[in-house]
């Protein structure tokens, strides 16, 4: 069996949809499990509806859902050619969209919201099992409320879900393709919940290693990864091979094409994730695995905006035991995980991307000393083979922006990666002339 995710964009339209099934089709594997995310537009609409509700601006939310009925509406006429077809998907529709009506501002909460949120997926997955059926193709709509769940502290359980799924699947055991929804779950207590953004892609990963398939197939309209961004720098060329923790790197440090967390389900269990581009079928993507095969040199490029570099002087922490600790605990009180970090003896400085409690957090790091904020910094992230015993990659990467002031560098922390602080308005620069001088 292969799982098979479609992303935003190729669920984007009817016409997109319509080349899902040969896709499959073109997947040799005795059964397909098609996990979908909504359709592009849809998530961040919802998020809006919500947010429109939970500001108690009641009639703006009202218009909000007459907007989004409308295009299903349309979406739907486009995509179906039969009347028995159409009518049961309008019908489907319908049903959608007086429940988002009936929502008011009225003790609106997160509960709420992730009702809301969840909407989506079940729009796509529901929209494509009844495409499938006017073609006369049989297929199966399992719910991922039935399988996927979280625990209390937002983890998946991953047994719950093999039992789960492989239990429900066994239910049509006769059946060849399943569809189900990427994204949602439930939590705990039993309520709807998600994964949060990128949620499709863990969903499948999740799957995939809770099934042991043969493969998890990630399709969005980019020929797997690329060496460098190829928005900022021209003459970029796609990776066939990484193993899972180059592409843990290159995902959590910037390359968009995979959610960060997707990689890890599929390394413990060790199923291979390839990556491909539904808008180029001939191109053969990104294989990502248990193999390392790019040895001796560096693969890969990535940059992660919207930085905060935080620095932390004090002469106190010369030979103070226990100094590190408690910097991290005020991060760890707050929530908010640390990118970078470099030491001296009388300084820390470290990286984050979330600001939210930034105010509170600088306020308590005060009390051990100077602070220091530099805001609109990027990470540059250079992904290969940087083990102890391999010799002078190291030098080629500071030789390539000896002109651009680098912040903070981070080495010898994963054996996968050398990772560079700039401002931002030198970040394009150190892309192109990292690639010039390692490509």
């Amino acid at each position: 069996m292969k799982v098979l995710k479609f992303g935003g964009t190729s669920v984007g339209s009817p016409e997109r949809i319509e080349q899902l099934l040969p896709i499959i089709r073109s997947q040799a594997a005795d059964k397909h499990l098609v996990v979908l995310s909504a359709v592009s537009g849809t998530t961040n609409d919802l998020v809006t509806l919500s947010e429109l509700y939970a500001k108690k601006e009641d009639k703006a939310a009202q218009k909000h859902i007459d907007i989004l009925y409308d295009k299903y509406k349309k979406f739907v006429k486009e995509l179906f050619r039969t009347e028995p077809g159409t009518l049961e998907a309008l019908a489907f529709i319908d049903n959608v969209f007086q429940l988002l009506y009936k929502f008011d501002s009225t003790n609106f909460t997160t509960t709420e919201e992730r009702i809301i949120l969840a909407q989506g997926e079940i729009i796509s997955t529901t929209l494509f099992h009844l495409h499938l059926k006017e073609k006369g193709i049989s297929s199966v709509l399992l719910s991922a409320l039935d399988f996927m769940l979280i625990d209390k502290e937002g983890e998946p359980d991953v047994e719950y879900i093999r039992e789960h799924a492989t239990s429900e699947m066994a239910k049509f055991s006769d059946e060849k393709l399943f569809i189900t929804q990427g994204y949602i779950c439930r939590n705990a207590q039993g309520e709807i919940d998600n994964l949060r953004r990128g949620g499709s892609d863990y969903t499948a990963s999740l799957l995939g290693a809770a099934l042991q398939v043969e493969e998890i197939q990630i399709w969005t309209d980019i020929d797997g990864f690329h060496n460098n961004d190829p928005r900022y720098v021209p003459n970029t060329k796609p990776i066939a091979h990484l193993n899972f923790d180059e592409a843990a790197e290159l995902s959590y440090f910037g390359a968009k094409i995979l959610h960060p967390q997707s990689v890890f389900p599929a390394r413990k269990y060790n199923v291979p994730v390839r990556l491909l581009d539904t808008m180029n079928l001939s191109a053969s993507g990104t294989l990502i695995s248990g193999e390392t095969k790019n040895l001796n040199q560096i693969v890969a490029i990535a940059a992660k905006d919207n930085i905060t570099a935080i620095r932390i002087q004090s002469s106190r922490m010369l030979m103070a035991y226990g100094f590190l600790r408690k910097i991290f605990e005020v991060f760890e009180v707050h929530k908010t995980p640390i990118d970078m970090i470099t030491t001296s003896e009388v300084a820390v400085s470290l990286t984050i991307d979330q600001t939210e409690f930034l105010p509170e957090i600088i306020k308590k790091l005060e009390s051990f000393g100077t602070v220091d904020i530099d805001n609109e910094q990027s990470i540059i992230c250079i992904v290969g083979d940087f083990k102890k015993n391999n010799h002078g990659l190291a030098t080629i990467v500071s030789e390539a922006v000896k002109h651009i002031p680098v912040r903070m560098i981070s080495y010898g922390g994963s054996e996968n990666n050398i990772s560079l602080l700039v401002p931002t308005s030198y970040k394009i620069e150190a892309l192109r002339s990292l690639h010039n001088r390692l490509f």
